[in-house]
């Protein structure tokens, strides 16, 4: 008698969770890209345009779901079965962009879907591989594709005290490499070049020369450097751009500051020092330019 009275409070407690998984309705959802917009750095803004297919193994209405990082801004519905739907949709979407690396900067356009009205324990969404994935022919001026992956996960609103289920759908986007290195890297590598170039300078006649290729040197990396930043946000970090600049001031501005010394105690007389300190720089600083961009792109 009490092992039959034990199970009937078992089953009692399971018929609320039972109920529950008999409303809940798995919504197969998956996206095929076909197009990829203008992807505004400053803004983390772009423009999606796809198709969604949501399937369900019974009837259901998937059809209320919304954009959770934008709005469509078109909606085509292409299939309207009971237990499935079909769209072609464009969407305007955005993203926080974390841009430490730039310019080699990897990211991830998501596609982020929660239904408007039903949560969790009505709908639930299920990845769809065999509907997804990126047509061959989609292309990001100024960008490579680098793959895509999704995923299905739980959002919990706690002032509501409601669970919804989202689908995530990423596009991997990574610049191009040799784009990156001839834009930004390749003048940067031209002015330290001619910077170092001055150091090969010894004669006291023509220190003044030195120091004017110094100067000039010192100049055009920060004008170069202003020019780099201005195409990104602010943002309240170094970027990779940002480091590797820091290196050029200390190598350029160590080249300068050499060349002053050399000037200094050529004036007093002191030739031992002069000629020390010119072979300290011609040596040692090309050594630190070397140690010290090797450093960055290693760590």
């Amino acid at each position: 008698m009490k092992r039959i009275c034990f199970l009937l409070a078992l089953a009692a407690l399971a018929l609320p969770a039972l109920a529950a998984d008999a409303n809940q309705s798995a919504v197969h959802v998956g996206i095929y890209i076909l197009n990829i917009g203008k992807f505004d750095v400053s803004t983390g803004s772009y423009t999606v345009d796809f198709y969604l297919s949501m399937r369900c193994e019974q009837e259901c209405d998937p059809s209320s779901f919304e954009f959770m990082n934008g709005r469509a801004t078109s909606l085509d519905k292409i299939i309207d079965e009971p237990n499935e739907k079909f769209y072609r949709i464009q969407a305007a979407l955005s993203e926080n962009i974390d841009l430490k690396e730039y310019p080699f900067d990897r990211h991830e356009l998501p596609i982020v879907i929660e239904d408007k009205r039903n949560p969790k324990s009505s709908i639930v969404y299920v990845p769809d591989e065999k509907s997804s994935g990126i047509d061959p022919s989609v292309t990001l001026d100024g960008w490579e594709l680098d793959g895509w992956n999704f995923r299905a996960e739980d959002h919990f609103y706690a002032p509501y005290n409601e669970t919804y289920s989202r689908f995530v759908f990423n596009i991997g986007i990574k610049r191009i490499f040799l784009a990156s290195v001839l834009k930004t890297f390749l003048p940067v590598i031209f002015i330290v070049i001619v910077g170092l170039l001055a150091l090969l300078i010894e004669e006291r006649d023509k220190l003044w020369t030195r120091i004017g290729i110094n100067t000039s040197a010192l100049i055009a990396a920060v004008m170069f450097h202003l020019n780099v930043a201005s195409s990104i946000p602010p943002v309240g970090y170094l970027t990779f751009a940002d480091k590797f600049m820091i290196v050029t001031y200390v190598v350029l501005v160590l080249s300068l500051l050499s060349s002053i010394l050399m000037m200094m105690h050529a004036k007093a007389g002191e030739e031992r020092l002069e000629k020390q300190i010119y072979r300290w720089s011609l040596y040692g600083i090309p050594a630190f330019a070397a140690i010290g961009y090797a450093l960055l792109f290693l760590a």
